[in-house]
């Protein structure tokens, strides 16, 4: 095949579509020869995507003789005898070298918190990769010259010389060492036999030193040839030179090639074209290779940069987002794909971030386009990686309402089937609905066994108790702080999770969790774990739960679902080896593409370089490579947005570089590329805009006053409704005429609302239960472990409870002198009483928290507030709750008091963080004018029409309602007047 003598090195230029256009040379090259001849040839690619192209491409052309297409990580083929031992799995290595870390970080606690143990062995375990990959061995770590540097540098160093060495004894080497070893092997083989049959490398960059040593072997052989993906044809000789230093070059996308150079002794104009297909836009090609350049010579940009010509024409088939928010982003990118898949253009999105991409198929999911997505679905983000990750979450937590209700409605819960039946979850969906109401409106925050088989217990379905006990005895000592191991662990989480899918259905044979894709995969996963168990030592269950979710992390799952067959989504990695006519870099921001280098706890810049391990910038430069072959495709669009959720974002490099370069241009038509570019940019964003913005045609709301029928309107409140009734009326038609009721949130906080509950739960007890002749500081004790006791049963959030019982202690001399300068007795505490309105249909009703009796016979109203009490024009004009029950009690209204009683007074007590008293003696005036107020009011709202109107005469606009979503306050404001609607 090859005349000329070697070594051989070929090159595409970038925006080639690297696969057709390497088969179409090897196809041009073997043409002349015997059709057999072509099975001869063995061809090393770098992907099995690439590979399967290949394929395609050749099966394409019709019948005829395919090549041996091999992977460059998979070398055991060309050397099928070589004795070297299987690899070591990757997940057993990070098992040992947890172990390991764990107990470095037990020595020395301050290098790290435990929770990053296995995040730690995975870095390390990449490092060791990496070493083995560029030949660095443990010894050339251990003499590495620390003293410049800080102790922790010194203390990782020695540490990662033993691990090195003990994973070196262990008789198994890791994939890496496995590598080299074979390829090593390989070479002595050929040095002895050399293949004579044509063996080329195509589409590798020779990043990593095992597969730069390969390639250097295959282009010594007889007909040996390498084929460069993305090489830079544009870049003169002195730019090239001058990428000798790496501590500059190293992020430049051509760096790699310039080190393969080094190694063959060539020269740029050594390396030949493998097909003669041009670029598809080469004045494109030589703007970005002149964007491009290393920061030490962008000055060229003066000067080579006059002499570029047509500038606009280049940039005819570029567009440029800049959004104002990833949503804006996602949502101009989806209507490019749209269009493009309307005209049958193949078009693919390349961007590492992943939230991006998740947006974009969610967009384009309104009509109908279910993109290719080459990385397929986190695992962990997959139904049944959800529901592993779930079950993990309650091993060491206490289970609290809203994580057992997000187990018990996950798809796969109760999902067990008997043998060739359907799932029935209807009646656990019903019994979990029943128990979400409870839970929401009585709690407890941390529900156990006990109180489940309890609530089931006062549950009118019978059938309700069975699906209780199922529940409480698959979650029977689910918290548990014990340490086993690793094995232990996964046992206890897969037959949990195997018992909860399965459901109360004793019949229940096979449930879903393992089922179609993601299930196979997560059961493939929970099997290769229990197969290394016994390598991962004992942890406690935080630890498992980190190891889990880290091993979870790395798995991803494709569904088999019918995807649209021109518009793909593809990561970095997977772009190098595919082509498009229309191609999107999305996200283009710093630090997502390129990515930040993460950080290395193990070994600093300077360490690196002194190992000739790769430095943090090679990943930079790799991501600019591939920038530089997607951007060069016959039409690239741009995006970024310019803010993300926290703050603005900074453009990427190359972007920035790119634009600057054109904004510098103006004589060239660069500005006026560029401004184009931009135009188009906003085309999209205007028309994503449009997409989203409500139809204009939709009257907003209007403030409501809705009027029911009178025989609907409540003929019965309480006190404490009448203020709602003044500040709010919307929220008695809401609650009283279309039941509706608030809706507790199923994560309980220490709100005020709860403070006031416990507050008023500790003096009701410390009320009922008084001894006669109870001595004040008896008193004091008795109510102080009254409240502790109380806070331990309701509030079990340790700090809220020692803030509370804190505020009693300041409080409880206050509350105990105000009770006692009255020297009453209690009579009625927390206790129902009701009066008919005279000449209404109506019924007042009120719950006092205390009357007490006094001496003379009079009476003393009590209310307790965890805050202020109410100011005196409240009370006068929307409080009336004391005043309201001071009438009451005038009337007869509580049982206990035997009948009607005068009123000494009437009293808030505040126990807030400054206790205070607010006492008042309303006589028969005030008492009279109240309730002649409260007839004429429930008089009013007896007429017809008088509308109930939202939000009427509330404390301040700040403050919010419980039904202001359903009178869509917001589209109206509270200067608007309530439009009348009559309700039948």
């Amino acid at each position: 095949m090859f005349d000329t003598p070697g070594p051989r090195i070929f090159a595409l230029p970038p925006g080639a579509d690297f696969p057709a256009q390497l088969v179409t040379g090897l196809t041009r090259r073997m043409s002349e020869k015997p059709s057999q001849d072509m099975a001869r040839v063995t061809l090393y690619v770098n992907t099995t995507r690439m590979a399967r192209r290949v394929t395609a491409l050749f099966i394409a052309q019709g019948a005829g003789f395919l090549p041996r297409i091999r992977l460059v990580t998979d070398l055991q083929a060309a050397l099928p005898t070589a004795a070297i031992p299987a690899a070591v799995s990757p997940l057993r290595q990070r098992l040992i070298l947890a172990q390991l870390i764990e107990g470095l970080l037990n020595q020395q606690p301050d290098l790290a918190p435990r929770s990053a143990l296995y995040d730690l062995a995975d870095s390390l375990a990449t490092l060791l990769d990496e070493m083995q990959g560029e030949g660095v061995l443990p010894e050339k770590i251990a003499s590495l010259d620390v003293a410049n540097h800080s102790a922790h540098w010194a203390r990782t160093r020695e540490f990662m010389a033993i691990v090195a060495q003990l994973l070196g004894q262990m008789g198994q080497p890791d994939s890496q060492t496995r590598q080299r070893m074979l390829v090593n092997a390989i070479i002595a083989a050929w040095q002895v036999n050399p293949p004579t049959d044509p063996v080329i490398v195509a589409g590798s960059t020779g990043s990593r030193g095992t597969t730069a040593l390969f390639m250097q072997a295959v282009a010594a052989l007889p007909q040996g040839a390498l084929v460069l993906p993305g090489f830079d044809f544009d870049m003169p000789t002195p730019v090239w030179n001058g990428l000798a230093d790496a501590m500059t070059a190293e992020d430049h996308p051509q760096y790699r090639f310039f080190k393969l150079m080094q190694i063959f002794d060539i020269t740029p104009a050594d390396v030949r074209v493998w097909a003669a297909a041009p670029a598809p836009n080469p004045v494109r090609n030589a703007l970005i290779s002149l964007s491009l350049r290393p920061a030490p010579v962008t000055d060229q940009w003066l000067t080579e940069g006059k002499l570029m010509q047509n500038l606009p024409t280049a940039c005819a088939d570029m567009t440029l987002i800049e959004a104002p928010t990833p949503r804006a982003e996602a949502m101009a990118i989806a209507l490019i794909l749209r269009k493009a898949a309307e005209d049958g253009v193949t078009a693919a999105l390349i961007s590492p971030d992943r939230g991006l991409t998740r947006q974009v198929t969610s967009a384009l999911d309104r009509w109908g386009i279910l993109p290719d997505d080459s990385a397929g679905r986190p695992l962990a983000l997959s139904a049944p990686g959800r529901y592993l990750r779930h079950i993990l979450g309650l091993f060491s937590d206490r289970m609290t309402s809203e994580a057992l209700l997000i187990l018990l409605k996950h798809p796969l819960t109760a999902s067990g089937r008997v043998l060739d039946g359907k799932a029935d979850r209807g009646h656990h969906l019903l019994f979990t609905r029943n128990l979400e109401l409870k839970l929401r409106r009585r709690g407890p925050a941390f529900p156990t066994g006990v109180d489940l088989v309890a609530w089931a217990c006062a549950e009118k379905d019978e059938k309700t108790l069975p699906w209780a006990q199922w529940l409480a005895r698959v979650l029977d000592n689910l918290v548990s702080n014990t340490a086993l191991s690793l094995a232990d662990h996964i046992t206890r989480h897969r037959a949990l999770a195997e018992a909860l899918a399965l459901g109360p259905n004793p019949d229940a044979t096979t449930s879903g969790l393992w089922e179609k894709a993601a299930g196979i995969e997560a059961l493939a996963k929970m099997t290769e774990l229990a197969a290394e168990a016994e390598h991962g030592g004992t942890m406690t269950p935080t630890d498992y739960r980190h190891l889990f979710e880290a091993f979870l992390n790395k798995g991803e799952v494709r569904e088999p679902l019918q995807s649209h067959p021109r518009i793909m989504v593809w990561g970095t990695i997977e772009a190098r080896v595919q082509g498009a006519d229309l191609v999107i870099l999305g996200g283009l921001n710093d630090g997502i593409w390129p990515q930040s280098p993460p950080p290395d706890p193990w070994m600093n810049r300077a360490m690196r370089l002194e190992a000739g391990l790769l430095l943090p910038e090679r990943r930079i430069g790799l991501s600019a490579h591939d920038y530089q072959q997607a951007i060069a495709a016959p039409q690239v669009v741009i995006s970024r947005a310019t803010r993300n959720a926290d703050a603005e974002t900074v453009a990427s490099r190359w972007v920035n570089r790119l634009t600057n370069l054109l904004g510098g241009l103006p004589n060239q038509g660069g500005q006026q590329a560029l401004a184009e570019m931009r135009a188009r940019g906003r085309a999209w964003l205007e028309l994503a805009s449009a997409a989203e913005r409500p139809d204009p045609q939709v009257p907003t709301a209007r403030r409501p006053a809705p009027r029911p029928p009178v025989s609907a309107r409540p003929a019965k409140l309480a006190v404490t409704g009448i203020k709602t009734l003044l500040r709010d009326p919307y929220a008695i038609y809401a609650r009283h005429i279309l039941r509706l009721f608030r809706l507790n949130l199923l994560r309980p906080s220490p709100d005020a609302l709860l403070r006031g509950s416990v507050l008023h739960l500790v003096l009701e007890t410390f009320t009922r239960t008084r001894p006669e002749n109870e001595q004040r500081d008896a008193a004091r004790t008795r109510l102080l472990a009254i409240a502790e006791t109380v806070l331990t049963a309701e509030v079990p959030w340790p700090a809220a409870r020692a803030l509370w019982l804190s505020r009693l202690h300041r409080a409880a001399d206050f509350f105990l002198g105000v009770e006692a300068a009255l020297g009453g007795t209690p009579v009625v505490i927390e206790e129902r009483g009701a009066v008919q309105l005279t000449g209404l249909p109506f019924t007042l009703t009120a719950i006092p928290d205390r009357i007490d009796m006094l001496p003379d016979g009079r009476v003393h109203i009590f209310d307790y507030k965890t805050g202020t009490p109410p100011s005196k024009d409240q009370q006068k004009f929307f409080d009336k709750q004391l005043v309201l029950e001071a009438a009451m009690a005038t009337r007869g209204a509580f049982s206990a008091l035997q009948g009607p009683r005068e009123v000494a007074g009437v009293t808030y007590i505040g126990l807030g963080s400054t206790p205070k008293q607010d006492s008042s003696t309303p006589d028969d005036t005030v008492l009279g004018q109240v309730w002649e107020e409260l007839h004429h009011l429930i008089r009013e709202y007896m007429d017809p029409a008088r509308g109930y109107v939202s939000r009427r005469a509330m404390h301040g606009e700040r403050f919010a309602g419980d039904y202001d979503h359903l009178a869509r306050f917001g589209e109206w404001e509270m200067t608007d007047d309530p439009v009348p609607e009559d309700m039948t």
